[in-house]
């Protein structure tokens, strides 16, 4: 037996159901743990603190009133945490990870083998040169070796910087100038995307999961299998380190690089864990691309904290039927997916899955009801909508067991002080007016990020006033429901009244004829802006003046005269960020483009 496996355990993952090994009331213990297996005092903190939650599971009303965030002065989630659990005899051969190809292959680790993989890369990474505080743009799909890299750099005390596959060479540039990268993972299929980089490059530690060129080191866990896999890191890690920097999804304005600690992305997602309904055992499917703070939210955090299952299915092309399948064989039990997933799968025959989860969120984008009625009636669940931004983890939600409104996001998350504010930064009280949603400062929520990167004035920017501004706008009814109405950026006037995108393409989306639509202010010489809607089709449906008109009437049957939408233009596919968000500020753009003159009516645009 090693040193790390006799270090003294917790039942990590039972909610207190389980024997202990130890007794925490007489136990001495580290605050936080350097040995890979240790239990410490940041470990139970952390515990305790996420076993109130599942206790508290469907009463909403105790767990806001008596959650409390821990708020140990070191920590290190893959040290304190995951390796505790993985350490546990109750856990550790619990399936953590199961990947499923096209092909039908299969890649499964359990949370003992993703401890000991992950101990073995981080000897290996020391050997190549990553230290602690190296920032690494990390630059992987849904491979196994994302897991296990992840864990092992968090071992290091590196910093990890998550990028799309998807990001072009421009794009690489920015990320490894702006975070200053001194190390890149990245997959083999992708180098050719850094040929031209060598200037920023040549002093960097390059590894990749494919055959390594010149200057690269191959990774896999072959590679390391003969390294140790006990682990001792070299330092506590404080709590206040940065662990991850993340590029906003860029909906509205340029891409900003936020910061996360080893606290705020990990002990954070508490809240996002709640919010989920997540429970030890689960096999949990998250659809999210590596690259994104969604990917690290339901991936790997949330599922991680309760010791469930990390259930991914690499299609190369979305098919609705063939997740379904796979849902099914895999017997998944608690599931999220982005809006524009969700309405794929409404087309589909929801039916089919004999076993549907228990559990279903959506977030990214609010859900509009139509969606919802429909996977209740075919599934028997309601889809639980949530809100938080790549700044934090989740803030607002519709949480397990409590009563959910039709549109509505829910209430603020355990942990989170939510005020809406008026552009003056007042209060607002009354209900049904929207406000800009707004986080305490002086009630600071662990899972805030504590701002952006090498940019201390946007940083002053959203901290002004003892308040985080979201630059969200929602309204609170009177039973404190908040209800999503737009950015800032995005919520218009139109003859002096203020216009939700959101309302307007949702009315749109009932209609079975609409895949998805997008709602921006069109320069109206008379009223300064009208509503514009910009709609894809269902396949099987022309884009006809027939059909323009058809939605015009739709629409204004569910639409105040005021909110009336007045032009429209079909597309085969709306601007999208490269995790899925409509860019709304492009088609803005294109909007002032096209009414430059104002006589101008642009061709193939109809109005109502």
């Amino acid at each position: 037996m090693t040193n790390a496996d006799a270090s003294p355990q917790i039942d990590a993952i039972e909610g207190g159901t389980g024997a202990s090994s130890i007794d925490i009331a007489t136990a001495k213990l580290p605050g936080s743990a350097l040995v890979s297996g240790q239990t410490s005092q940041a470990t139970l903190d952390f515990r305790k603190a996420r076993d109130f939650l599942l206790s508290v599971r469907e009463d909403y009303d105790k767990a806001v009133r008596e959650f409390v965030w821990p708020d140990p002065p070191h920590f290190n989630y893959a040290l304190d945490w995951f390796d505790v659990v993985a350490s546990d005899p109750h856990t550790a051969d619990r399936l953590a990870l199961w990947l499923v190809e096209m092909d039908g292959s299969e890649t499964k680790r359990t949370y003992a083998d993703l401890r000991k993989r992950s101990n073995q890369a981080a000897h290996w990474l020391r050997e190549q040169g990553v230290e602690r505080g190296d920032r690494v743009l990390f630059v992987l799909g849904n491979q196994v070796e994302l897991w296990v890299l992840s864990l092992a750099m968090m071992k290091i005390g590196a910093v990890l910087m998550p990028t799309t596959t998807l990001a072009d060479a421009v794009e690489l540039r920015q990320r490894i100038s702006a975070g200053g990268a001194r190390v890149v993972v990245a997959r083999g299929s992708e180098l050719a995307n850094y040929d031209t980089l060598g200037d920023l490059t040549g002093d960097m530690v390059c590894i990749t999961t494919g055959e390594a060129p010149a200057g690269w080191r191959h990774f896999d866990e072959e590679t390391v299998a003969d390294r140790s896999t006990d682990f001792t890191a070299e330092q506590a890690t404080s709590a206040s380190d940065p662990l991850f920097m993340y590029y906003t999804s860029g909906t509205t304005a340029e891409a900003k690089l936020v910061e996360h600690t080893q606290v705020s992305y990990t002990i954070g997602h508490l809240s996002t864990m709640y919010w989920i309904g997540v429970r030890p055992g689960d096999v949990h499917l998250n659809i999210s691309s590596p690259g994104w703070g969604k990917h690290a939210w339901s991936n790997f955090f949330a599922p991680f904290h309760v010791g469930a299952t990390v259930y991914l299915f690499n299609y190369e092309r979305f098919n609705a039927g063939r997740l379904l399948d796979e849902m099914e064989r895999a017997r998944i039990t608690s599931f999220c997916a982005p809006p524009t997933v969700w309405r794929m799968l409404i087309q589909a025959d929801l039916t089919r899955l004999k076993h549907p989860p228990t559990s279903v969120v959506g977030a990214g984008e609010p859900l509009n009801p139509e969606v919802i009625a429909q996977v209740e009636d075919a599934w028997g669940v309601t889809i639980r909508d949530g809100y938080g931004q790549t700044e934090t983890t989740l803030q607002i939600g519709n949480f397990p067991g409590q009563p959910v409104k039709s549109g509505s996001m829910g209430k603020p998350a355990p942990g989170y002080v939510v005020t809406l504010r008026d552009e003056d930064g007042d209060e607002i009280t009354e209900p049904g007016h929207p406000g800009e949603i707004c986080l305490s400062l002086d009630s600071r929520p662990i899972g805030l990020t504590p701002g952006y990167a090498n940019a201390p004035e946007r940083t002053r920017e959203v901290m002004r006033d003892g308040w985080y501004h979201t630059s969200d706008v929602a309204y609170r009814d009177e039973d404190g429901y908040i209800t999503y109405v737009g950015r800032t950026d995005d919520v218009f006037k139109a003859s002096d009244y203020r216009i939700s995108p959101f309302e307007l393409e949702s009315a749109l989306l009932e209609h079975d004829w609409v895949a998805e639509a997008a709602v921006v202010p069109s320069p109206d010489p008379l009223r300064l802006a009208v509503p514009k809607a910009y709609v894809t089709l269902v396949e099987g449906v022309e884009p006809t003046a027939e059909t323009a008109q058809e939605l015009f009437g739709f629409s204004r049957e569910r639409l105040s005269p005021y909110k009336r939408i007045r032009r429209m233009t079909f597309a085969s596919e709306l601007p999208k960020t490269i995790s899925g968000k409509i860019r709304r500020v492009e088609l803005r753009v294109l909007e002032a483009e096209l009414y430059a003159d104002p006589s101008a009516r642009p061709e193939g645009e109809f109005r109502g």
